[in-house]
């Protein structure tokens, strides 16, 4: 039986909101474990999240049954999961394996709250590591994209997936499969957004002399990485710095930006906001 859920919604912002929500937790038997609130006023937009449980566990079924006219009198668009259940993400890679080593290493030790039921690639390159973890690993070739696409729906399908995570997969995603996975497929893109888009974005950035490198982890859409961002990361380099160095470093940001933006989402963290997020870390 579950042990504590978390309740995320956001509707127009009014008076008593707060009150309805934690007034129907209390009547209900429930105990607030944590909360966090936000009101956009660009666009009178109200944001919660909140932690509770119960002496004796409901099911989330129950649960959201119960909620229901709380939130139709609220105008709210709500959500309601059990806080300790592992969300089920399937990776996706080409042939750099950095940011799905971090996210397979954080998930075996305990640190990232997923469970990781499928590996796919365009290439083989990473199919040791994936034996590794005894995950099993699925080759899509990118040579017909369509048939690739299909079946890694059908995977998402039948493996129960609640998020795709893009950890350095190198081929862009058709805008039939990015409105399909609309809301639970992440990316992680090197540099800041939109600088530096295309290929050799290291070279880029040491030809620019930046000073600042970094990575964005945000949510695919049909725009190419412009999608709303979870999570950025950065880290100061100099003249120094060669573009091998650069892109040393930059791995590393990329995994770590990566893994937290998994985390937030796979927490319940994150609340959509239009083009931005609402992200209570």
């Amino acid at each position: 039986m579950p042990s504590s859920f978390v309740l995320t919604l956001s509707c127009p912002d009014r008076p008593g909101l707060v009150f309805a929500v934690t007034r129907w937790i209390a009547e209900s038997g429930g105990n607030i474990l944590d909360s966090q609130q936000f009101t956009d006023t660009t666009d009178d937009e109200f944001f919660l999240r909140l932690h509770f449980d119960f002496p004796e566990t409901p099911s989330v079924s129950a649960l959201s049954a119960a909620f229901a006219p709380v939130a139709a009198e609220h105008a709210m668009a709500y959500r309601l999961v059990v806080a300790e259940q592992p969300l089920r993400a399937l990776v996706m890679v080409s042939k750099e394996g950095h940011c799905l080593n971090d996210l397979l290493y954080r998930q075996s030790a305990g640190a990232l709250n997923v469970e990781i039921p499928a590996i796919v690639s365009n290439h083989t390159d990473l199919e040791r590591l994936a034996a590794a973890y005894d995950i099993p690993f699925h080759h899509l070739p990118a040579t017909d994209k369509p048939a690739a696409e299909a079946r890694l729906l059908e995977l998402v399908a039948d493996l129960q997936i609640d998020l795709v995570v893009l950890a350095r997969y190198m081929q862009i995603l058709s805008d039939d499969l990015c409105r399909a996975l609309e809301g639970r497929a992440i990316n992680i893109h090197h540099s800041f957004l939109p600088s530096f888009k295309g290929a050799r974005p290291y070279q880029q950035a040491h030809d620019r002399g930046v000073k600042l490198i970094g990575a964005t982890a945000h949510y695919v859409t049909a725009a190419l990485d412009e999608g709303p961002i979870i999570d950025q990361g950065v880290l100061r380099v100099d003249h120094r710095m060669a573009p091998a160095d650069l892109a040393r470093v930059g791995r590393d940001v990329e995994a770590q930006t990566l893994s937290h933006a998994v985390q937030l989402h796979a927490e319940s963290r994150v609340l959509m906001n239009g083009p931005r997020t609402v992200v209570f870390d």
